[in-house]
């Protein structure tokens, strides 16, 4: 068999993966590590894509007692009867929930299953009471404490946080039926939910004292995702093959795959992680491609941050503690956390000393489709498209033509609708910091000199470009501004040639209205 054959892409069960003989990497160690733990309450968030269904079914598959199924796998050989527990898997995963209505039916096809395999005796029309009677009923019947493995189950949330009708009406609904967990604890041996993000004022948190959130644990941290010791134990010939087709060796196709898919981190002491989803469809593709972005465009997080109006540099570069990262307000949404929280941020390093974390984006294929939808709240051409000015300014900042540069970015926002939001100085240099961070140079934003900050700060091998924005002003002012605050006076020694640029943009007309280079 082909090792390709043996990648099932986007296959979440368990039982279906270990009959096929397909690619398992073994994360049965958790298991252990949950099942031991004396609480009965756990929560996990992550990103999309990240193996979470994957894990909640082998959980499911553990409870039913389905040993067979664990042959060669750590935990086959632990301390364990094997005797099934009542499990009820609820997988909000496979909606969008994009109208009121689709929970309730959701809902209840699942506990109409539950109710004939259980034989429960409906006494209530209401679904939250409907599923308080499943508990108590299935553990009655089977004399085994029932586990409740919710997977997602912040989806509707997720789906609608723009949407504030909608949103309230599934943050009721959900918070009804989780209440359940709390009120029926004697009928209940585990719950185990998975989510992109902790809800807050939600009741599974609030109610729930003795939850136990592994989000940021040590000792949970590589449950889901690919270590780098994971990645050449098991795909050793599929990077073989990815390096045979570019032409190139095993080392450059492993730093390849590390550059555009390796870079997360859950915890203060975690490893680094790969994504999983990129990682397999690259080694059965034998291509790097930008496989997590294309299951799903960052629009709604881009829209969120567009309209907060944050400085995104800032946000790159700020610290952060973990508990600011852990949650998010139903109403006023931290476009920070939820950044981390979707996998657009992830943990750089951890301070032990202030307790705080430095965030970035984890690897090549996270900033290029985060940096291109966003670019796209900020200029949206009438003609053109976002290759095209990124192409120019490229070329204009690799062979030392600044003017090339200048006429690119000129041309690209004399092309911005009236309806888009570059009406304040922060907007525009926004803009132009995704635009420079688009191309991969070395740009910096408001590098401070000991007279003052420079606007923007660009370096080459072969050129210094020293760039002064004003907004409503005059590019005379700008060039001024670096001249009379010696800009350039850390550069004298350097052998390098420096440009220094005075750009002036137009809140009336809303393009650059005139630079000037001097060099």
């Amino acid at each position: 068999m082909d090792d390709k054959d043996r990648y099932a892409i986007g296959q979440q069960d368990f039982k279906t993966l270990r009959e096929d003989d397909a690619l398992y990497i073994d994360k049965t160690a958790y298991i252990e590590k949950i099942v031991r733990n004396k609480t009965k309450y756990f929560f996990l968030a992550r990103p999309r894509r990240f193996g979470k269904s994957l894990f909640l079914s082998t959980l499911r598959y553990f409870f039913e007692g389905r040993r067979e199924l664990f042959k060669n796998l750590y935990i086959d050989s632990c301390d364990w009867d094997w005797e099934p527990y009542p499990v009820l898997n609820l997988d909000l995963n496979r909606n969008k929930f994009a109208e009121k209505g689709l929970l309730d039916g959701v809902l209840d096809n699942l506990f109409r299953d539950w109710e004939k395999k259980y034989g429960v005796t409906i006494i209530a029309d209401q679904l939250s009471s409907r599923f308080e009677n499943i508990i108590k009923t299935a553990h009655e019947k089977t004399g085994r404490q029932v586990v409740i493995l919710v997977d997602e189950y912040d989806k509707p949330l997720v789906g609608n946080l723009n949407k504030d009708d909608n949103f309230e009406h599934y943050r009721s609904k959900l918070a009804s039926i989780y209440s359940n967990f709390k009120s029926s604890a004697e009928h209940i041996r585990l719950v185990f939910l998975t989510g992109v993000s902790r809800f807050s004022k939600l009741s599974v948190f609030s109610d729930l004292n003795n939850l136990k959130d592994i989000t940021f644990a040590d000792e949970f941290a590589d449950i889901c995702g690919i270590t780098e010791k994971e990645l050449l134990d098991n795909f050793h010939s599929g990077i073989e093959q990815l390096a045979a087709k570019r032409r190139t060796g095993y080392e450059d196709a492993c730093r390849l795959l590390k550059k555009n898919y390796d870079g997360y981190r859950f915890a203060p002491e975690g490893s680094d992680i790969y994504n999983p989803w990129s990682v397999l469809n690259a080694m059965y593709e034998s291509r790097i491609g930008t496989y997590w972005n294309d299951t799903g465009a960052p629009s709604v997080i881009s829209e969120a941050l567009f309209n907060a109006d944050v400085d995104i540099e800032q946000i790159l570069s700020a610290c952060w503690r973990l508990n600011d990262l852990a949650g998010l307000d139903l109403l006023n949404a931290d476009p920070t956390a939820l950044l981390y929280q979707t996998g657009y941020l992830t943990i750089a390093d951890y301070d032990y000393e202030y307790e705080e974390v430095r965030l970035k984006v984890p690897n090549e294929e996270v900033k290029r489709g985060l940096f291109n939808d966003l670019l796209k709240f900020y200029l949206r051409p009438r003609r053109g498209t976002v290759k095209t000015v990124i192409d120019g300014i490229t070329r204009g900042i690799r062979y030392g033509e600044p003017e090339q540069m200048m006429k690119s970015l000129d041309a690209y926002f004399a092309g911005v609708p009236y309806d888009l939001k570059l009406d304040n100085e922060n907007n525009f240099h926004n803009a132009f910091y995704i635009l420079t961070t688009l191309i991969g140079i070395d740009a910096k934003a408001e590098v401070h000199t000991s007279d003052g900050r420079i606007d923007l700060l660009i370096e080459t091998p072969k050129y210094i470009y020293v760039i002064e924005l004003k907004y409503d002003g005059t590019p005379e002012e700008a060039l001024h501004q670096i001249e009379e605050k010696g800009y350039v006076r850390k550069f004298t020694s350097d052998s390098r040639k420096v440009f220094k640029i005075g750009v002036n943009f137009s809140s009336e007309t809303r393009r650059i209205e005139g630079w000037i280079v001097k060099d």
